[in-house]
């Protein structure tokens, strides 16, 4: 009896856990803190330290990458990066150029800590809003948006299997490409794919990020950024540059020539992604962030994936609505239609000076 009480004894005078502390990521955390970020759940890839000098090289744009700390372990992060533009606005985001941030933590006290953190220093900054771009709702009384949303679906352990769990009419595209004679290489630079990339993008009327962009990825990534090119004869059809994470691909950016359309080029080339993914291991397809009501949205279900809402969430600091650069919007339609007219190589130059804005 007196061991029992001894213990009860002990465990009410024990000392409360340590609060999380709140510190700026430097170079001598980046390795622990992309330790964090393999094992936590709600981690993605776009929570990943080097994004930080991504968005700085690529953007020029001021970073904050902040982690909660309780007895020397991470417990949170949340990436932040800031915007100032004339024309789009002044925003504290986490993250731009990522379809998925906003806070990751392992516990309620470092996720409230971070929150803090990152609400305080939108204040600072005197931004007009603070956006976490969440793959779960995390703050019902702030204003969200609902335009996009992601399609996430498992890549089965037989290659035939996801080829068979493909529907129909879709799959006769896929195998119309397969008899077009496509081939699928892998790339060590982004040279076939920016031209396949900022054709397609051009032709759509969006102005284009810039080639350096695209390579800054792949330095810092690594091996878990690839880029996969299709051709015919020698000829560049289609390209894409997708990440690794886990178990999951996500194929990121891409774009096809004109030809693509003729022999289903973009088909083939998402199936051979899943194809080679499968062969690899690798358990999730990714197929990302789409806007409700687009080509690109019907072209996803198509596959037979299912869109899951994403839940971008913003905390107005100066602002009183949130910001509308939704391309969609009748107030672009002019501009789209511009760019689409203006010659390739001028769009090529320009585009990088937009684009970087509006992440």
């Amino acid at each position: 009896m007196s061991s029992i009480i001894e213990v009860a004894v002990e465990r009410r005078n024990a000392p409360a856990a340590a609060a999380p502390v709140v510190k700026l990521m430097d170079a001598g955390d980046a390795a622990r803190w992309d330790a964090f970020v393999e094992a936590c759940p709600e981690a993605t890839f776009f929570h990943r330290a080097g994004w930080q000098s991504v968005i700085e090289r690529a953007f020029g744009h001021k970073t904050w990458f902040m982690y909660a700390e309780a007895g020397g372990r991470i417990q949170g992060v949340v990436c932040l990066a800031e915007i100032k533009s004339r024309l789009f606005g002044h925003t504290l985001s986490s993250l731009p150029f990522c379809v998925y941030g906003g806070i990751a933590a392992d516990n309620d006290a470092a996720r409230e800590a971070l929150d803090k953190a990152a609400q305080e220093l939108a204040r600072q900054l005197d931004v007009g809003q603070l956006e976490y771009r969440n793959l779960q709702p995390r703050h019902a009384d702030w204003p969200s948006k609902s335009l996009y949303v992601t399609f996430r679906k498992e890549i089965l352990p037989d290659v035939e299997q996801n080829m068979l769990a493909i529907p129909k009419k879709q799959r006769a595209m896929v195998r119309k490409g397969i008899k077009a004679g496509l081939q699928s290489e892998i790339d060590t630079d982004v040279e076939r794919f920016f031209r396949a990339y900022s054709t397609s993008v051009h032709r759509l009327g969006t102005p284009v990020f810039s080639k350096r962009y695209f390579s800054i990825l792949l330095e810092t990534f690594g091996k878990d950024a690839e880029v996969q090119t299709i051709t015919l004869d020698g000829r560049i059809i289609a390209s894409v540059l997708s990440f690794y994470f886990r178990d999951e691909v996500l194929p990121y950016y891409g774009g096809g020539m004109a030809e693509a359309r003729d022999v289903a080029g973009n088909d083939f080339m998402y199936w051979e992604l899943m194809r080679r993914a499968c062969e690899k291991g690798v358990k999730v397809f990714d197929f990302g962030r789409s806007k409700v009501g687009t080509g690109a949205f019907d072209f996803k279900k198509n596959w037979g994936f299912a869109p899951q809402p994403l839940h971008y969430e913003y905390q107005l600091v100066r602002s009183t609505t949130v910001p509308d650069n939704n391309p969609l919007s009748p107030k672009f339609q002019l501009f789209i239609k511009i760019w689409q007219r203006m010659p390739l190589g001028l769009a090529n130059v320009l585009g990088p000076h937009i684009v970087k804005s509006l992440g």
